[in-house]
């Protein structure tokens, strides 16, 4: 009886058994990558031999690049102009109201800038826009979400001028700073004689915010062949950013921003947040909703994120890329309404699981390291 019971048991489960079969057989034909040791491996080397990114085609995109220190950083920092600089953008007299200063918004020890969904400016009066922080600002090719500066110093005058930001009319602050003799002390010895104008302004400003620069992170060191910098799973993140995730396509690069401008589906179109980005600057309709790249370097001292300062949560970012609004309804909506804004071709749904979200948050935390403390400068009085 025994016997014939367990003969009967082995036959059930046989049949269980077979019935996983085309399961399993189905499940090992759809997996196309190696095991994530086999993944981590493959980066355990120069960047010239590492797997190649998901890239879509027309796309330009540069290899990631180390961050070094720079040696001579400290002898920017003191140079006349630089340190000229450095006085006007603490200074709140660069205001109408001798209230706000540059650093208002771009506070050293808040990552260079304020931590708020947007700014806050003259009047207590509310920005449009999330304040972009100042690291690595030197090498950027443009300025604003919608890069309607393309130099530091043209960049200068938008906060100066705004009324809702700085409300000082140019042509005044250059009178306003004659009358302290210490100013002429400094544009002397920055410019070689005491005259004080706007252009010198802009000048001395725009050298100052060069020297705001990021540390290399764990990040740095791994790309330079530390490969105990970072661990399994922060480089099994590297890798599903670099391919399945798809975000090398805008975010590559020694900065990780293609120095570009998309539509990533954040216009609010024909609501009271609507903002259409690039085409304000150009009124080029292939524009609409078009916001600048931001790089990623210090993205966790850096919050919130977006144009509109709308995100806290790493995960809730990715969950947003996951996502892409229909093309057929994009398209219906385009044919009846020219300004209708299209969100990039380059935002496709991921197909993320929880722990591959989970390992590209871990990945992105790398890439922070800085905290800046500064102290600030005394201003001219007399």
């Amino acid at each position: 009886m025994q016997k014939s019971l367990l003969f009967i048991l082995g036959i059930v489960c046989s049949f269980i058994l077979v019935g996983f079969i085309p399961k399993i057989k189905t499940d090992l034909r759809e997996i196309k990558d190696p095991t994530i040791i086999d993944i981590v491996n493959s980066y355990k080397k120069n960047l010239s031999e590492w797997p190649k990114p998901f890239i879509d085609k027309g796309i330009a995109w540069e290899e990631f690049a180390p961050l070094e220190r720079d040696p001579d950083l400290v002898k920017k920092q003191k140079e006349p102009l630089a340190v000229l600089g450095k006085m006007l953008f603490f200074d709140p007299k660069l205001s109408g109201s001798n209230q706000i200063s540059c650093s208002s918004c771009h506070d050293p020890e808040l990552a260079w800038n304020d931590q708020r969904g947007v700014s806050l400016g003259n009047d207590h009066l509310r920005g449009k826009r999330n304040t972009p922080s100042l690291y690595n600002v030197g090498s950027r090719t443009s300025f604003f979400w919608d890069g309607r500066a393309t130099t530091l110093e043209e960049q200068a005058g938008g906060p100066i001028s705004a009324h809702n930001e700085m409300d000082m009319e140019p042509k005044k602050l250059a009178k306003k700073l004659k009358k302290y003799k210490d100013y002429k002390i400094l544009f002397k010895e920055a410019f070689g004689d005491d005259n004080i104008d706007y252009n010198r302004i802009t000048k001395a400003l725009a050298s100052f915010q060069k020297t705001i620069v990021s540390r290399p992170t764990r990040f740095d060191r791994f790309l330079l062949g530390n490969y105990k910098a970072m661990s399994y799973e922060e480089i099994y993140g590297m890798h599903l950013f670099r391919t399945k995730a798809r975000c090398m396509n805008c975010h590559n690069g020694k900065y990780l921003t293609d120095e570009s401008f998309h539509n990533i589906g954040l216009d609010f179109y024909k609501t009271k947040y609507e903002d259409l980005g690039r085409y304000l600057v150009t009124h080029d309709l292939n524009d609409l909703g078009k916001f600048k790249t931001p790089s990623l370097r210090e993205l966790m001292t850096t919050k919130p994120w977006m144009h509109t300062g709308g995100f806290i949560d790493l995960e809730g970012i990715i969950n947003f890329y996951n996502v892409r609004p229909s093309d057929q309804k994009m398209i219906e909506n385009k044919k009846k309404d020219p300004m209708y804004p299209i969100t990039d071709s380059l935002i496709k749904p991921l197909h993320l699981t929880r722990d591959e979200k989970q390992a590209i948050v871990s990945f992105l935390k790398v890439l922070s390291g800085t905290n800046t403390r500064m102290e600030r400068p005394y201003f001219p009085t007399k």
